[in-house]
């Protein structure tokens, strides 16, 4: 299935939701917060390094850690115990997402910085950067801000939806899908070239898809060169892999 093809399919799947607590948010933010009727006792500001805003009439807030809606409750609270108003109604907006990013890099239609407003999966981010552009593998990686190995997924599998592969991402993660998987045949082979390893993909199907043995040449004489080792002669059967190099060979007549 190609890509955009592909990418159409996956807005018809359903992704498992998980517990959707609103953005948390954090240093850098930019957020609105508007009192209803009380112009002058809103702000429009950025959260600061140390997590707090100052506020009219209340004076500084520490909102780091908090949702929209419990800022929004501890200002109407402040604001009454403090006096100055009886029962406000708060709204709190996210003007800029910042402290909570993922990246994403690589072979996607369009690679960047995309804030995590919301609980995302693998495969949301991956759709919402594009999806896997043409000349991009049929695999991302998954790299954790935390550390650790990385996580290679199986684009396939996460268009399925298993639980196991489509991960959650968290902030600062990042995404890297890198160029397509590839093999090399030529000698008496009806085009000769680089072509795109498929999932699952043989020696005899590699054959085909490169046009085909010439009369010329023989499919029972296909040397094998993998890793940079030494020529081998190539089972039909067995797997293509990542950089394979594979030589046709003149029957004999």
């Amino acid at each position: 299935m190609r890509p955009m093809l592909l990418a159409l399919c996956l807005l018809t799947l359903a992704v498992p939701a998980a517990a959707d607590v609103g953005y948390v948010l954090g240093p850098n933010d930019a957020i609105t917060v508007q009192v209803y009727g009380q112009a002058d006792a809103g702000v429009a500001t950025r959260i600061k390094p140390d997590g707090t805003i100052v506020m009219p009439l209340i004076g500084t807030v520490k909102v780091d850690g908090l949702t929209q809606l419990q800022l929004a409750d501890l200002i109407k609270k402040r604001l009454v115990s403090g006096g100055f108003l009886k029962d406000p109604f708060v709204n709190v907006e996210v003007t800029a997402y910042v402290s909570k990013t993922v990246n994403v890099a690589g072979k996607v239609s369009t690679p960047g910085v995309y804030p995590l407003d919301k609980d995302y999966t693998v495969l949301e981010v991956l759709l919402k950067s594009g999806w896997i552009r043409e000349q991009g593998a049929s695999y991302v990686y998954l790299r954790r801000a935390n550390g650790g190995p990385e996580i290679k997924l199986e684009s396939e599998a996460l268009v399925r939806g298993a639980p196991d592969k489509n991960l959650r991402v968290a902030p600062g993660d990042t995404l890297f899908v890198p160029d397509v998987d590839t093999f090399y045949v030529y000698g008496q082979i009806g085009h000769s070239g680089t072509f795109p390893v498929l999932k699952d993909m043989t020696l005899r199907q590699a054959l085909a898809i490169a046009g085909g043995v010439t009369a010329a040449g023989s499919e029972h004489k296909v040397a094998l060169i993998r890793g940079g080792g030494k020529e081998v002669r190539a089972n039909l059967d067995e797997p293509v892999q990542k950089g394979d190099v594979y030589i046709v060979k003149e029957r004999l007549f």
